[in-house]
């Protein structure tokens, strides 16, 4: 790996790392928001659905224009976006001002996240190399949905919650600088294709509506968006990849791990309290460790992966994540062992989500790197965004000993899914 790759890749890393902060940085500070801008407690929730949903909705097509327009450019426009937009929302004196800057801090997420991990993907070929930097991403990733919560409540705490949007600024200053240097110019000359516009409204109009809770409708406009991608002469989404067990069912399999996980955090901060008797603080500090083990999830997966194969991977992952989630509910205050299962669980989980991205990267050519990305990213997005309202749900019928056994058992399924749909590579890459 030359010096210049190591500098690429540390760029796209930090873009991906401080965009998983933004996710959970601004948590901390909803009531000092609100209190500034004039922001209602109601009307406080969507200081974060308006960022998620364009996160979501428009990640698969934004992905998909980054492989026509070149992902290089859509990187810096999408960190011009971020930095842009971040200041507004520092600067913002009114409810309208400083939603408006998250609508676009999402639009710019979406734009930024599968330019980032496709300019990545094709830094290196696939193997060892590849599947190091996913690794990395992974326990970055992880890493920054922590990091956002405790730096969101030392910054407001120490400073002002306008900090938390003044941080973007200075990394997409940054990026903007040095980007330009470092990645190289991926525009392909070809004949222009048009974007597959009726596609692409019904694949964002379907994921705004499942990532807001309006399942019906949102399955409606995707069953529509396959009929129109069977149909139109240059598809936002070919057919055949969509046909593609390696990444269809490999995105089903990156989604449910996403939703486990993240719903078993909601979870657990109920159990915790209500079941084992700790107080919001040490329930709060016990997530740590689960934080710490997704992180050298992350860390170890490459070389899990180059021993067991991606597949082998993602399904050890999930089957051992399952294993650790579902002897939780017999467990009674015995902290030791809680902290034990849930330290190996999010390292599993990174485990599963690491080879979930190399199965689904390594299914497509070079040439659809930013469509590969764009859906891994888009079944990340909704696992985190629909795994809480499920697991919601079985608690409002039965208690968190349920919510725990579900839990494990879609973990489970996810495995045993993979195991049986999935299709083997046609070799694993020793390191």
């Amino acid at each position: 790996m030359t010096n210049r790759k190591r500098a690429a890749m540390a760029v796209l890393l930090t873009a991906g790392f401080t965009l998983a902060v933004d996710f959970s940085i601004l948590n901390v500070a909803l009531p000092a928001i609100g209190h500034d801008v004039g922001l209602s407690v109601g009307g406080l929730q969507w200081v974060t659905t308006a960022f998620a949903l364009c996160a979501a909705g428009f990640t698969l097509l934004f992905g998909r224009v980054a492989d026509l327009a070149g992902r290089r450019r859509m990187f810096l426009i999408g960190m011009a976006a971020l930095g842009v937009s971040s200041l507004a929302g520092g600067l913002a004196q009114s409810a309208e001002v400083l939603l408006s800057a998250r609508v676009v801090q999402g639009l710019a997420t979406a734009a930024v996240t599968p330019a980032a991990l496709a300019l990545l993907t094709t830094l290196f070929p696939a193997g060892p190399a590849r599947d190091r930097a996913l690794g990395l991403n992974g326990a970055l990733m992880a890493a920054g949905f922590t990091t956002g919560a405790v730096l969101g409540g030392v910054l407001t705490g120490l400073l002002s919650w306008r900090y938390a949007f003044f941080l973007n600024v200075a990394v997409a200053a940054v990026a903007l600088l040095v980007a330009p240097v470092l990645l190289d110019s991926d525009v392909r000359h070809q004949e222009r294709r048009r974007i597959d516009v009726p596609g692409a409204i019904a694949v964002t109009g379907g994921l705004l509506a499942l990532v807001y809770g309006w399942v019906l409708v949102g399955v409606l406009l995707l069953g529509i968006f396959w009929l129109i991608e069977k149909r139109v002469a240059e598809p936002l989404v070919p057919v055949r990849v969509l046909r593609s067990r390696g990444v269809g069912w490999g995105n089903l399999a990156g989604l449910l791990a996403f939703a486990t996980e993240t719903s078993l955090v909601f979870v657990l901060t109920l159990y915790l309290q209500d079941v084992l008797g700790y107080s919001p603080l040490r329930a709060g500090l016990s997530f740590a460790v689960l934080g710490v083990g997704t992180v050298m999830g992350g860390i170890v997966a490459p070389r899990i992966i180059a021993h067991a194969g991606a597949r082998g991977a993602l399904i050890g992952g999930l089957v051992v994540q399952a294993a650790a989630t579902l002897p939780l509910v017999l467990l009674g205050p015995e902290r030791q062992w809680l902290l034990a299962l849930t330290f190996v669980g999010g390292a599993a989980n990174l485990v599963a989500i690491v080879a979930f991205m190399v199965t689904v990267t390594n299914a497509l050519p070079a040439a659809d790197q930013g469509l590969a990305t764009g859906l891994a990213t888009m079944s990340q997005q909704i696992g985190i965004t629909v795994g809480t309202p499920v697991m919601s749900a079985v608690l409002a019928h039965g208690d968190t000993a349920s919510a725990i056994t579900v839990n494990a058992l879609v973990a489970l399924a996810a495995g045993v899914l993979v195991n049986a749909l999935v299709p083997p590579a046609k070799s694993a890459v020793a390191v």
